[in-house]
């Protein structure tokens, strides 16, 4: 029997909520300022590329929300957001 899943991309980037301590962020705008660049901020976040089979794009991106509610964003710290589209 074929499966009727179809494959989709998901690009998910969880960075820091406004307010939150982004050390990270602040010691790569001090050595950009050191090298002569006019960084006013910098701010690190992170993206996950996945690659997953669901029923429908609506299935995929009800996936792709609960995986990063669940493991990939804190929500006490960061904000997220996604794209999902039909592989090729």
């Amino acid at each position: 029997m074929k499966s009727t899943s179809m494959k989709y991309e998901a690009k998910i980037e969880v960075g820091l909520k406004p307010g939150h301590s982004d050390p990270e962020g602040e010691t790569t705008k001090q050595s950009l300022s050191e090298l002569n660049y006019p960084v006013k901020s910098v701010s690190v976040s992170k993206v996950y590329e996945i690659v997953l089979e669901a029923k429908s794009l609506n299935e995929a991106k009800k996936m792709v929300d609960d995986m990063s509610k669940r493991l990939l964003a804190n929500p006490v710290k960061d904000s997220y957001h996604f794209e999902v589209e039909e592989a090729e």
